[in-house]
């Protein structure tokens, strides 16, 4: 089934019914939504981009946005979305890999990539040229697509060489969006989609759940994150759903404390992406109440691995809250999920092995990229290259990233472990903890950290934090003062930058 489909029910279902909103401004119910989409969708079948034809959309979080990707799945098309933070040359290697023909862009970005060079047919939708799209008679109902078929071409972040495609089908949306339903949240139609946060990431497959019920789709006049903007638009609308990295989540607190605001209108905040430290989420819950759920998923499972119920991350009765708010939660309704040794066998509960996991969410392979994939996918698995364990409850406790580990003489050191030790520390606003080489033990531990305001290094206060809490091997042997942490675009620290920093200093 075309994943535009449900554009094409609620649109007939719910026409006048408010649908895309531009900062506090409604600029198309749904049965403007589904027309635009279908003008797309007409204009690409013309244009010889039709079904199974890789189409990029390289543009800030713009109610165009929206518009475009279902067009492209309306078409029957494969949306290749591309970060808006990228430089025009990142995007234009990811033009040119993907193959595709037409990227639809807005006006700042169209003249980075024009600056970069590229073959590509560039559409703006801010300029005059988009007229011709909007003028087309609309495609009347999406094309019809396999389960299997491609609809989206996502490049993971590429944070150790160039990203790769991966392939994501309509099934894999499909079941992502109801698994979501399910294992996460309910989405109702008076909730509100605030996409502060790129639409090229996990924040624009989350579009589909609130196409399914009709619920509105806000996207910031700021085209992106700032804290004062979403508190405003929450307050307005109410009952907004929103997804954010867990480093926006601590922005969000730091910047709701400093203004005395609550957060009033936030209904659900999903935090994924990226490691989320307890004395971050303890925090927010605190201060913002129960608005916050966690999912854990890959650009080769989007959204789709695991999730911690609103509830687990709110819990303080339990005996093990904090072992469970450590976690990730537990394996999503359409996948297996199973910690593996380094023969693939599976490891009893409690012991650390790498994260596997099968089901309707996992991608069918890299683009174009078989060595890859077969690296990747073994005998059905989705090998993700994550570190973690399982509880007897079937809570999934990601440690690290298998190639962030640390092995210093011969025990192993999760740099998660240390840093969650360290931001206890009232003064600790971020650390990143890295394995340095070292001659005679293999590696040793090394920590970066960034100070809150006003407040000094104080490497006795760390030391002895350490020593109260972990194993004096996993003690930091040295700490370094940052201003702030290296990180990509979508908000991931860069360790590969840090190690990058030790090998400069000698």
């Amino acid at each position: 089934m075309n994943i535009a489909e449900y554009l094409y029910r609620t649109a007939a279902l719910t026409p006048s019914r408010e649908a895309l909103f531009w900062g506090e401004t409604c600029v198309a119910d749904y049965d403007a939504f589904l027309e635009r989409a279908g003008q797309v969708a007409a204009w690409l079948v013309a244009q010889g981009s039709g079904k199974g034809s890789p189409v990029a959309i390289f543009m800030k979080n713009l109610p165009d946005y929206l518009i475009v990707q279902y067009g492209i799945w309306m078409a029957g098309a494969v949306a290749v979305p591309i970060n808006a933070k990228l430089h025009g040359r990142e995007a234009a290697w990811i033009i040119d890999n993907a193959e595709a023909e037409i990227v639809f862009c807005d006006t700042g970005l169209a003249l980075s990539l024009l600056d970069a060079g590229t073959d590509a047919r560039l559409m703006d939708v801010q300029s005059d040229a988009y007229e011709v799209v909007r003028s087309t008679a609309p495609l009347a109902q999406p094309v019809t697509c396999a389960n299997d078929d491609l609809a989206w071409l996502f490049y993971t972040s590429g944070t150790t060489g160039r990203p790769k495609g991966v392939m994501i089908t309509h099934r894999m949306l499909r079941s992502m969006a109801l698994c979501y339903f399910v294992d996460a949240d309910q989405v109702l139609p008076e909730d509100a989609a605030l996409y502060a946060a790129p639409l090229s990431h996990g924040a624009g497959i989350y579009n589909i759940m609130h196409v399914m019920v009709g619920a509105r789709h806000i996207c910031p006049l700021s085209g992106g994150f700032d804290e004062a903007e979403i508190f405003g638009l929450a307050a307005h609308f109410g009952r907004v759903h929103m997804f954010a990295a867990p480093t926006m989540v601590k922005r969000m607190t730091l910047a709701a404390k400093a203004a005395g605001v609550k957060g009033e209108g936030l209904r659900s905040i999903v935090y994924a992406g990226g490691p989320m430290y307890n004395a971050d989420i303890i925090e927010a819950v605190e201060y913002f109440g129960p608005v916050f759920l966690q999912i854990y998923g890959q650009g080769e499972c989007p959204m789709g691995i695991s999730a911690l119920s609103r509830h687990d991350v709110t819990d303080r009765s339990h005996p093990r809250w904090r072992e469970r708010l450590g976690s990730v939660g537990r394996a999503q309704s359409a996948v297996e999920v199973m910690i593996g040794g380094a023969d693939g066998v599976e490891l009893p509960c409690g012991e650390v092995g790498e994260i596997m996991v099968r089901g309707d969410t996992v991608m069918p392979g890299y683009w174009r990229n078989a060595e890859a994939s077969a690296k990747t996918l073994v005998d059905g698995w989705l090998m993700t290259g994550d570190m973690g364990s399982m509880d007897a409850d079937g809570y999934i406790t990601m440690h690290d990233r298998s190639k962030d580990m640390i092995i210093t003489g011969g025990s192993n050191v999760y740099p998660r472990e240390v840093e969650e030790v360290l931001l206890e520390l009232p003064d600790v606003e971020e650390v990143s903890v890295v394995g340095r080489a070292h001659p005679e033990w293999g590696e040793d531990v090394v920590a970066f950290v960034v100070m809150a305001k006003g407040a000094a290094l104080d490497l006795a206060a760390l030391d002895a934090q350490c020593l109260e809490n972990i194993a004096r091997f996993k003690r930091p042997k040295d700490y370094y003062a940052l201003d702030e942490l290296p990180k990509n675009n979508y908000g991931k620290v860069l360790k590969t930058e840090l190690r990058k920093r030790l090998e400069e200093m000698g």
